[in-house]
This record gives structure tokens, C-alpha cells and sequence, in this order.
């Protein structure tokens, strides 16, 4: 059994570079809805994500206005993450299997997006509720990156007697799909990796 500090330097990495991980993503969000670079929030985002960003855009260019380098560096992030969770669990990354990882660092970027999502939702349908029509540079982020989405289901589910019902139904749209996350996850037989994914999978039961 790992030590109290031991484990407490595996938490700080995994949250850490989690993190990094999640402003990277934010990065490529921010782009595909045409975001307010301007804004505060984007600037942090942008500068935090430049150093490593910048210099792997010169071998991966976008790909139909899509900033795949973004994509890749989270990736790449993702995957040496889930070998030094192995590696604290004294697995050696020979032990792996290298299809395992590669699917397990694809359902965790897709359980962070899911998390961000849900997340933002909940901060916005909270402060709708209690400061209307308070518009700070977080909040307007929040709206920019969310709006697309609830969007397509205002389009289809149009707000009935001032009640919008595109938050809730979007938030029970992602308990559906972190469901098909963890179904795919006990396909893959390797406790280290499914450890991490369920760390990253959003807490919604």
C-alpha cells in the first residue's frame, strides 16, 4: 500500500496536469466557437497554453479550421499522464497495452470535455437564478463555449412560458453519454487505467 505522501503526490500530479490538460481543451473550444480572445479568461488560457502549443503547431498544422495541434497536445498529455499513473502503481509501461492507453486517453479527454460542460451548466443555470443578468468575463466564456450547444436543443425544445429546458435536457444528455464511458471502460482489462478514467468521469449519480 502506497504512503499517505506517496499518494498525495500522485493526487497533485494527476490534478495538475489535469488541469493543464482541461485549459488545452478550453483552447481548442474557444476556437471552434469563435470565442472573445479578448477576454480575460481566453488571455490566461492562451498564455498558460503557448509554450508547448506554438512549437508543435509548426509539424501539425490545423485541419479545416479545426486547431488539431490543440487536440494532439492533449493527446500526448493525456497519454504520458496514464503511464506515470501505471508507473506510481509500479506497472511497468511494457505491461500496457498500447491500444488500451491510447482508448483510455480518448474516453478521458472526452470525460473532461463532459466534465467541463457539465460544470459550466450548473454555474450558469445557478447564476441565472440568483444574479440575472450578471455578465462577468468568466460567466461570458461560460455562455460563448455553452450556448452552441444548448442551442441545438432550444431549436428543438423552445422555451415554454420563460422556462428553458435546453440546460437540463443537455446535463441529462451528458449522464447518458459518461454511461457509454464507463460500459466502453469495463472493456478494457487494466485496473490502473480504469482507476484513472473514473477519476476524470464527472460525479452525477
Amino acid at each position: 500500500m502506497h504512503s499517505p505522501i506517496f499518494s498525495t503526490l500522485n493526487y497533485i500530479l494527476q490534478t495538475v496536469v489535469g488541469l493543464y490538460i482541461l485549459a488545452v481543451l478550453l483552447r481548442l473550444l474557444l476556437q471552434l466557437v469563435r470565442a472573445d480572445f479578448y477576454n480575460p479568461i481566453s488571455q490566461f488560457i492562451v498564455k498558460a497554453t503557448n509554450p508547448l502549443l506554438v512549437p508543435l503547431r509548426r509539424v501539425v498544422p490545423s485541419v479545416g479550421g479545426v486547431d488539431t495541434a490543440s487536440l494532439t497536445l492533449a493527446f500526448i498529455i493525456q497519454i504520458l499522464l496514464l503511464y506515470i499513473i501505471a508507473a506510481f502503481d509500479g506497472i511497468s509501461p511494457a505491461d500496457l497495452s498500447v491500444f488500451a492507453v491510447v482508448f483510455t486517453a480518448l474516453l478521458c479527454l472526452i470525460a473532461a470535455i463532459l466534465k467541463f460542460y457539465f460544470f459550466a451548466l450548473i454555474i450558469i443555470a445557478i447564476a441565472s437564478w440568483i444574479a440575472p443578468g450578471n455578465y462577468n468575463p468568466a460567466m461570458i466564456i461560460l455562455r460563448q463555449i455553452t450556448d452552441p450547444v444548448t442551442n441545438i436543443v432550444r431549436r428543438v425544445i423552445p422555451p415554454m412560458g420563460g422556462l428553458d429546458l435546453s440546460v437540463m435536457v443537455v446535463i441529462l444528455a451528458i449522464f447518458f453519454i459518461e454511461q457509454g464511458l464507463l460500459v466502453s471502460l469495463a472493456s478494457i482489462n487494466s485496473e490502473v487505467l480504469s482507476l484513472s478514467i473514473r477519476s476524470v468521469v464527472m460525479p452525477l449519480r
